[in-house]
């Protein structure tokens, strides 16, 4: 019933709330990063890479008022890289792959993932640690080994994906927000 989804959406975001101070703290390290000439890779599997290229499109683009672009990538988004690589390497080095090439030290790495346990999101989360990359996670219900990996997450309490998935995007939006006020864009 959809009054049911709109009430677990709402007890979910709830419950999500008390991770605004994290977000707020993401988006001043953001600006810092992107500031410098870093960059932020962005990844997940379905309805979790949808959040990733939205999150990317944000920044390339913009949020609410102008400000100048900033370099990043949702790795599933280059199909001739993706598919390349799940052919001569496997499924499981997706991400990892492309996060050895394009990430640097310092830059940056969400992870999204309503499970927390997508065999390629978790192996580019390792990929990533092994060069220095700092990696966020936005995940379902902890524990789970994204989180856990991850150098910081948000881990939504919500019982189904698509309220998980829902909660993703108010924190993709969130992130936006903070990282233009670092920045100090007018809202």
């Amino acid at each position: 019933m959809i009054e049911d989804h709109f009430a677990a959406l709402h007890a979910a975001l709830d419950r999500t709330s008390c991770f605004a101070p994290d977000i707020r703290r993401w988006g001043r390290q953001l600006a810092v990063v992107l500031a410098n000439g870093g960059r932020l890779l962005a990844c997940g599997n379905g309805g979790s890479a949808a959040e990733a290229q939205h999150l990317t499109g944000e920044l390339v683009g913009r949020f609410r008022n102008e400000r100048r672009p900033f370099s990043a990538i949702a790795l599933h988004a280059d199909t001739s890289a993706g598919t390349a690589i799940i052919n001569d390497y496997g499924e499981t080095e997706l991400f990892a792959r492309q996060v050895r090439a394009h990430g640097r030290p310092d830059d940056i790495l969400v992870l999204l993932s309503t499970s927390g346990t997508s065999h390629n999101v978790v192996a580019a989360a390792k990929a990533a640690h092994d060069i220095g990359v700092v990696t966020w996670a936005m995940t379902g219900p902890a524990p789970n080994p994204l989180a856990a990996l991850c150098d910081d997450a948000v881990a939504v309490d919500a019982p189904t994906t698509a309220t998980v998935q829902e909660v993703h995007l108010v924190l993709v939006h969130a992130l936006c927000s903070a990282l233009d006020d670092a920045l100090g864009v007018p809202t």
